[in-house]
C-alpha cells in the first residue's frame, strides 16, 4: 500500500510500504481522509516524537475511513462501516486511570499511520475509542474530532460563565476551536494572532474582538482595554506552545483570573513566573493535555451537529503523494490552510 513515511529531520517519503496484518481482535480502515496537523508539523521539523514516533515510521493521526476487515473476534463491528478512530486509548487499570485522568495513563497507547491507503486499529482502541460517523458528515469532518477532543478536554479543566470575558492567544486550529467552544459558552472572546485570513475566521466563529500581535504597541494593554475597567480578561488561554506566550498569558489575567496554558512547550524551556501575581492576586494556571474517550465522544457530537462549522477549518484538500510538499509549506508559513486534508490514492479519484 501506499503511506507516507518519516525518516528524519524534514524527511518524509511516500512510499509502498506492506499493508499492515489484522489480528483476531483487531480492525483494518480504508482511510478516507488524514487532517494535517501542528503536532505532524512539528514532528516534521524535528524528524520524530518522543512519546509517539521513532523513525522510520509512519505517522499521522486525524483521520476517518471505511472499515475493510475485522478479527475474527470482533463482534460489534463489520466492514464497510464508516468509522472514525481516536489515536489513543488509555488501559483503565493504571493510578490515574482509576481516579478518572485516562489522559494521563500511565501506559497510554497512541497510535499513527494516518498518511496511508490502510491503518489497523489495535485492541484497546477498537474497544474504547472508534465510533460510526453519522451519515451527514464526511470522512474529513468527522477526522476533525481528534484535535476538538483536546479542546474540549482543555474547556473541563475550566469554568466559563455567560458574560465572561475570555482571550484566546493564538489563532492556529487549536485556538480557532476554543473561540468557537467559548462562544458557545456565552464567553465574550477577545482573540489574540496573525494573518488577516485567520483572525477573519476568528470573527466568522464569533470573536467580538480580534488584535494583530504584530500591529500593537503593546498587546497586553490592548486587550485589557477592551475589558471592565482595565482590569483584564477572566480567562486566558494560550493556545501557542511558545514561553513568552506563556508569560503574555500570565500577565494578561485580571486579579482571580483562570489562565489555561494549554499550549505545549518544547521540552527543556522555562518561563518567568511573577510570584506576586500568582500569589497576591489568586491567579489560577491550568495546565491540560491530549483528550479522554469522554471528550472524543463528545467533539464528534459537536461537530455532527453543527456547532463547530468543521467545513471552516478543512480548507483544502491533497492527494497523499504531496504530503512532503504540504508540510514543507506548513512549516515554513507560505501554506497558511488550518487543516489540509490529505486524500489515499483511492480517496483522491
Amino acid at each position: 500500500m501506499t503511506a507516507a513515511v518519516i525518516y528524519g529531520r524534514e524527511d518524509v517519503r511516500v512510499e509502498q510500504i506492506p499493508i499492515p496484518a489484522v489480528g483476531p481482535s483487531e480492525v483494518r480502515v480504508r482511510i478516507g481522509a488524514a487532517l494535517t496537523c501542528g503536532t505532524d508539523v512539528k514532528v516534521f521539523r524535528r524528524g520524530y516524537h518522543a512519546r509517539m514516533i521513532t523513525p522510520p515510521s509512519v505517522f499521522g493521526h486525524e483521520f476517518a475511513g471505511v472499515i475493510e476487515s475485522v478479527g475474527g473476534q470482533v463482534t460489534h463491528w463489520l466492514p464497510g462501516q464508516r468509522v472514525v478512530a481516536a489515536n489513543s486509548a488509555p488501559c483503565d487499570a493504571c493510578y490515574y486511570c482509576r481516579r478518572g485522568l485516562w489522559e494521563l495513563c500511565e501506559d497510554l497507547l497512541f497510535l499513527n499511520g494516518a498518511y496511508a491507503e490502510l491503518i489497523t486499529l489495535p485492541t484497546r482502541i477498537v474497544e474504547r475509542n472508534l465510533y460510526h460517523i453519522p451519515s451527514h458528515l464526511n470522512f474529513a469532518e468527522a477526522a476533525l474530532s481528534e484535535p476538538l477532543a483536546c479542546v474540549v478536554r482543555g474547556m473541563d479543566a475550566l469554568t466559563i460563565h455567560p458574560g465572561d470575558t475570555v482571550a484566546v492567544i493564538g489563532l492556529g486550529p487549536i485556538g480557532l476551536m476554543f473561540i468557537r467552544l467559548c462562544v458557545l459558552a456565552g464567553a465574550r472572546v477577545l482573540a489574540v494572532g496573525r494573518r488577516e485570513e485567520r483572525k477573519e475566521l476568528a470573527r466568522a466563529l464569533g470573536a467580538e474582538h480580534v488584535f494583530d500581535i504584530d500591529a500593537e504597541p503593546d498587546i497586553l494593554q490592548a486587550v485589557r482595554a477592551q475589558t471592565e475597567g482595565d482590569r483584564g480578561p477572566d480567562i486566558v488561554i494560550e493556545a501557542v506552545g511558545r514561553p513568552e506566550a506563556w508569560e503574555q498569558a500570565i500577565a494578561l489575567a485580571r486579579k482571580a483570573g483562570t489562565v489555561s496554558l494549554f499550549g505545549g512547550c518544547p521540552a527543556g524551556t522555562r518561563v518567568s513566573l511573577d510570584t506576586h501575581r500568582v500569589h497576591y492576586e489568586e491567579l489560577t494556571l491550568v495546565g491540560t493535555f491530549h483528550h479522554t474517550p469522554a471528550t472524543f465522544r463528545r467533539a464528534l457530537q459537536l461537530i455532527a451537529d453543527g456547532h463547530m462549522m468543521a467545513d471552516r477549518f478543512i480548507q483544502q484538500s491533497a492527494e497523499l503523494h504531496a504530503l512532503p510538499g504540504i508540510l514543507v509549506g506548513l512549516a515554513s508559513g507560505e501554506n497558511s490552510a488550518v487543516k489540509t486534508a490529505i486524500l489515499p490514492p483511492q480517496a483522491a479519484k
